[in-house]
């Protein structure tokens, strides 16, 4: 089973970071407004970043320690993961 880590971006321009094990279903469940409370009302999102794990525990460490993080951060890390991904 793979673990998601995941970073929306809502309506409102806010970024709104996630743990999943299945994220279809996860972002089909924001879309419903039946997601996390933060979402809700803020649809339609936009999937800026996901990462994969093998473990729930890594999963949620990610998570953790992207939540502490500043948006700023947050946006450099996203800008740094995708230069990283276009150079493989």
């Amino acid at each position: 089973m793979k673990h998601y880590v995941y970073i929306l971006e809502c309506r409102d321009q806010t970024w709104y970071t996630g743990y999943t094990n299945d994220l279809t279903q996860r972002l089909k469940k924001h879309e419903e407004g039946k997601g996390a409370k933060y979402t809700r009302g803020r649809g339609p999102f936009k999937l800026i970043h996901v990462e994969t794990f093998e473990t729930k525990t890594e999963a949620l460490k990610h998570e953790y320690h992207l939540k502490q993080k500043k948006r700023s951060d947050k946006e450099r890390y996203v800008a740094e993961k995708r230069s990283l991904s276009q150079n493989d």
